[in-house]
């Protein structure tokens, strides 16, 4: 990976043409692969993700006259192409919308489900926890995949073009191919060991049976042809038919290489889970910030309510650059996430099982009553325990700890906004990179391991633990798409990232560092990152690793860092005076994203 870096960048105009694509290729160099560029400013609407073909199906539909909603769908599509290990129509996430003539904002969870026969037990075999590397690659691992629903109802509720039509960008990606980059490259062989025991798996990623090489041109003819099923008959033909067969058959009958000698735990995964799949269209989670309205999603999610009790509570202090030194902000940020996280894991799971006190732990008393905790001259020892958000008590400190439980880094995510003010923020998931390393047969897709975002037994007995598995239940999940705005109720900006538990950290240093810091979004993007998950060490990125005078500086009140090469992949869109839109990307993380507006200005 590499190392993260904040820099100046000039404005730089994109152009919006997409690349014309014609016969299928053979496995070399496309002759005009579309650029990558960080940051770009214009009107007509914005598109910004990790992929700069992915971000031109976005921008295709805006300039047919698609809005936000319909570039979203687009966008998240042609991801499922050239991102594969990181989404696709296997998985699940979560969708946050912006309704310019109404200036509200509305969600839909398409959260993956576990199956109807589940219990608490699912990852219990003879008394104790299965090995997580044996459940991370297995059918035990799939959930019912939400992507497709989410799609439906967001297009359903608030799109205007049809899903044939937006599935058109993907599906001709995919079957005339993109062009492999070092990045895929790299999460290929990261995961070739695993990969190697699917048979289909080999056949679609590893061509030739060999890495793909970089500059190479990768195609997905089966995955053409699952799109334009869809394109024909809907999204229910995922969860009905034969293609609904074809997944529960894979998941119950992992398509192992029987000279692998790997054995795949097999899943329960039924026609009737996949028939009774419901996305859920509900209230975003709220909070204010500095007059400013920040929404996110509500749980199942604990993104929204985690990382807007981080911001209550930071909301107490001045974290200006003119008034707060680096270390001074990195201190109260790491302390604002250690408490957020432990109230997290206390409190948040799947509302349909769990009395979830959403509501309490986004009050500002509550911040009030944990942000006490938080010394300009200590650090407090993790695991730090819950609080109570109903009975708040000022500085508490009484109750029982239970460890962070391990959540997968991988994950996508996509912001869109259009001529007419609407935005989408979205994030999207098969879980870890390549998901549970299980292709469906003919289809062109990975499946998910999400059901592994559950705990398999509980974090610490003595604490109630809100996210063990259940029948038809969502794990808890810390995708946080975001939406700020102002007090006229206009957008400021929206962002979102992957990371597993380090989306909550990433969105909000991104947020703070926009909000307060005074940086552009695309520096507060590009900026080094830490992340505290209630846990002995903080996660460094390089950037602030290797400085080794403001780590002695934190280390001198007692912080413990860790290296971490990469934390996050943020997407962002701003809205600028008169019309215009601002789209924003990483630099340099997971290879550079891809920012583009319909028509740029400089």
């Amino acid at each position: 990976m590499r190392r993260p870096v904040v820099r100046k960048l000039s404005v730089l105009a994109v152009s919006a043409a997409v690349v014309s694509v014609g016969a299928a290729a053979p496995p070399a160099p496309r002759t005009a692969p579309v650029e990558k560029v960080p940051v770009a400013v214009g009107y007509g609407g914005a598109v910004s993700s990790v992929d700069a073909d992915a971000s031109a199906a976005g921008i295709e539909v805006l300039r047919k006259g698609g809005n936000a909603v319909d570039a979203a769908v687009a966008t998240a599509a042609a991801l499922g192409v050239t991102e594969p290990y990181s989404a696709g129509l296997g998985g699940g996430g979560y969708f946050v919308f912006y309704d310019a003539k109404s200036r509200t904002v509305r969600t839909i969870d398409g959260r993956e489900t576990a199956p109807l026969s589940a219990d608490e037990n699912l990852f219990v075999e003879n008394g104790k926890p299965v090995p997580f590397a044996e459940a991370v690659t297995s059918g035990l691992s799939v959930g019912t995949p939400g992507t497709p629903a989410t799609w439906g109802t967001a297009l359903r509720s608030w799109g205007s073009k049809p899903l044939r039509t937006l599935l058109e960008p993907a599906e001709r990606l995919a079957r005339d191919g993109f062009t492999v980059d070092a990045t895929f490259r790299a999460q290929t062989a990261s995961n070739e060991a695993r990969f190697r025991n699917f048979p289909d798996t080999v056949k679609l990623f590893l061509p030739g049976g060999e890495l793909p090489v970089v500059g190479s041109t990768l195609t997905n003819g089966d995955l053409a042809a699952t799109y334009d099923e869809l394109g024909r008959k809907g999204v229910d033909a995922l969860y009905r038919g034969k293609l609904a067969k074809d997944i529960v058959d894979t998941v119950n009958e992992p398509p192992v290489d029987p000279d692998s000698g790997y054995h795949a735990r097999p899943g329960d995964l039924s026609l009737k889970d996949l028939a009774a799949y419901r996305t859920k269209q509900q209230a975003p989670s709220r909070t204010t910030y500095r007059g400013l309205g920040v929404y996110s999603m509500a749980p199942s999610s604990s993104g929204g309510t985690t990382v807007g009790e981080a911001l209550n509570m930071l909301e107490l202090s001045d974290l200006s650059r003119k008034r707060t030194s680096d270390a001074q902000y990195l201190h109260r940020f790491i302390e604002a996430s250690r408490i957020a996280f432990a109230d997290r894991g206390r409190w948040v799971g799947d509302p349909a099982f769990e009395d979830v006190p959403a509501k309490e732990l986004l009050s500002q008393r509550y911040a009030d009553s944990r942000a006490c905790l938080i010394k300009d001259d200590a650090v407090l020892t993790s695991p730090v325990a819950p609080g109570d958000p109903r009975k708040p008590a000022a500085c508490a400190t009484g109750g029982t700890a239970a460890p962070t439980t391990y959540e997968g880094d991988s994950t996508t995510h996509l912001t869109t906004a259009d001529r007419w003010g609407n935005v989408v923020s979205y994030t999207l998931t098969i879980e870890q990179t390549g998901g549970s390393g299980i292709t469906v047969p003919g289809r062109g897709f990975l499946l998910n391991n999400e059901l592994t975002d559950f705990s398999f037994a509980p974090a610490n007995p003595a604490v109630h633990d809100p996210n063990l598995p259940g029948p038809g239940k969502r794990p808890r999940s810390s995708m946080a798409p975001t939406i700020v705005l102002d007090e006229h109720g206009r957008p400021v900006v929206a962002l979102g990232s992957p990371g597993g538990a380090t989306i909550i950290t990433t969105v909000l240093q991104t947020l703070t560092g926009f909000l307060d810091r005074g940086l552009p979004l695309v520096d507060a993007i590009a900026a080094p990152r830490a992340s505290q998950r209630n846990a002995a060490q903080t996660e460094l990125e390089p950037g602030l690793y290797d400085d080794s005078a403001l780590r002695k500086r934190l280390q001198d009140i007692g912080h413990s860092f860790r290296p971490n090469p990469e934390i996050g992949a943020t997407t962002g869109v701003q809205r600028l005076p008169n019309g215009k839109w601002l789209a924003a990307a990483e630099t340099t993380r997971r290879g550079g994203g891809s920012a583009m507006v319909v028509w740029p200005v400089r």
